[in-house]
């Protein structure tokens, strides 16, 4: 029989409704702490005269906020960083209690703080052009004609960057919000560094010895960085279905579990990350891609035989599996694929609940790769039983096995509808938050 999410038991009314809500998620909070930060400063300089100085703004400061923020945004995304951040969360021990290891796997809220620096420092950047127009009125011969058209443009290539990364239009214009952020942010990283040069020159200030020229050096190596390790490398695509295929790969590289690696079909197209799947004793990984849009769709239709990697191994959500004695891993679909790793490493007991259309007929061969890696595996075949209730069949596995937390693999709809329930349960549970 297959139940209702409406009959599951964290229907009942608590307080973790309330707190353990999406809107309420740490990555929001992290973008409310960011605000709030900003906020203060920017109240106390004002209350105190930092901001206006003798009647005139102080673009310096202005300029210094708007590059902290901007800084704060770029780098907590930077690839090297993230895979730190995750090396850190997951050095803390089982051993200790499960609040303080419930909390550290939320690690991968961190957009929270690239959202919100980049919107931050938008603000910044507005008040520092508005703060240049006003000196002018006033009749201050600087900031240079140059350093005002430089600021006018950059500011127009930052509102449409921020407005191509709304949710909405993330969503609906894909290949529109990849292309500004790149493009766009190339051509605004060139601009910041010659409307720098020329705000320092306006004021007479030596170039080395200024703080923002260093923050600059190491917001543009972060930008280089990933692309120094682009690479064009073969691959073999096994095709069980007009709707998934497994793509294989060996150069060299044998990823860690819980990691994901993006792709594309050209140097600087459209790239998709995906997780690997490494198997033990086996070099190089594989993908599992399913058919969720144009470019997918393309791919398994027209199977390539050369893809371009860009980056190095990134961590994702499910590397925070090691933070637990044991877990409850629910997929939908293709998210099997972030799974695989995991259940072929064994390195954390766990128990899988999996609802896919006919997996054999989808999948073919690694359903059984699936059943061997794994004890007691659910496989929920929606052609036949419907569409499960998620959430209570994860509360079901965590009353059965004892298991610490839940990881969800799947749309954003079902992740937050899995992940809130389990939480209002008082059970740590885990999903992808789309942020990106």
């Amino acid at each position: 029989m297959t139940l209702e999410l409406s009959e599951s038991p964290a229907a009942s009314f608590n307080l973790r409704r309330i707190t353990r809500h999406p809107l309420a998620m740490e990555y929001h909070r992290l973008y409310a702490l960011v605000a709030i930060v900003n906020l203060v400063l920017a109240v106390l300089w004002w209350q105190d005269g930092s901001l206006l100085q003798s009647g005139v703004a102080n673009l310096e400061l202005l300029a210094n906020m708007a590059l902290v923020n901007f800084s704060l945004g770029i780098l907590i995304r930077q690839q090297r960083v993230v895979n730190l951040l995750f090396w850190l969360a997951t050095r803390i021990p089982t051993s200790w209690p499960l609040w303080i290891r419930w909390r550290a796997a939320k690690v991968f809220h961190f957009g929270g703080l690239h959202s919100g620096g980049n919107t931050a420092g938008s603000l910044w950047f507005s008040l520092l052009l508005a703060g240049m127009g006003f000196n002018r009125f006033q009749g201050q011969s600087l900031p240079s004609d140059l350093t005002l058209g430089l600021t006018g443009v950059m500011l127009a290539l930052i509102a449409l960057i921020v407005t191509c990364a709304l949710p909405s239009m993330r969503a609906r214009y894909h290949n529109l919000f990849e292309k500004t952020h790149r493009f766009a942010g190339w051509t605004l990283l060139a601009l910041f560094w010659a409307q720098t040069l020329s705000l320092l020159h306006d004021q007479g200030q030596p170039v080395l010895q200024q703080p923002s020229i260093w923050a600059l050096t190491v917001i543009t190596l972060s930008v280089v960085s990933p692309w120094l390790t682009l690479k064009r490398v073969k691959i073999e695509v096994v095709k069980p279905s007009n709707h998934a295929v497994t793509a294989r790969f060996d150069y060299g590289d044998t990823p860690f579990p819980g990691s994901s690696n993006a792709i594309s079909h050209t140097p600087f197209g459209e790239y998709h990350a995906f997780a690997n799947a490494p198997k033990p004793g086996e070099s190089g990984y594989r993908l599992v891609i399913s058919r969720a849009g144009d470019w997918t769709g393309r791919f398994i239709d027209n199977p390539p035989s050369h893809v371009w990697v860009k980056g190095i191994t990134t961590s994702g959500v499910a590397r925070i599996e090691v933070l637990f004695k044991k877990v409850v891993y629910v997929g939908t679909g293709s998210g099997i694929g972030p799974i695989l790793p995991h259940l072929f490493a064994g390195e954390v007991p766990n128990r899988l609940i999996w609802s896919t259309r006919s997996p054999r007929k989808t999948y073919g061969a690694l359903v059984d790769e699936v059943e061997a890696s794994t004890e007691n595996p659910l496989i929920w075949d929606t052609d036949l039983r419907g569409k499960p209730d998620l959430a209570a069949l994860a509360l079901q596995a965590v009353q059965e096995t004892g298991a610490e937390a839940v990881i969800v693999i799947a749309n954003q709809k079902v992740t937050r509808q899995v992940v809130y329930a389990m939480e209002c349960q008082g059970i740590p549970a885990y999903g992808a938050i789309w942020d990106s």
